[in-house]
């Protein structure tokens, strides 16, 4: 295995929170409005972009298994 980012017990957290949170807006989507469906997907495409700035921190495959 690679060689592990310096905090990567909390980026490996945050990974998980982030995720979580993009499971929940996504089914928060399903009974949203139009305009709120445009701010879930910001919010959804800005959690998307956090997590692969935090995958490339890992070795490669790190977070498959979670």
């Amino acid at each position: 295995m690679g060689e592990l980012p310096e905090k990567y017990p909390e980026y490996s957290i945050m990974y998980k929170t982030l995720s979580n949170q993009i499971k929940v807006l996504n089914k928060r989507k399903e009974n949203s409005s139009a305009a709120e469906i445009d701010e879930i997907e910001q919010k959804i495409q800005n959690y998307k972009s956090e997590i692969s700035r935090i995958k490339k921190m890992f070795p490669e495959n790190f977070f498959e298994d979670i």
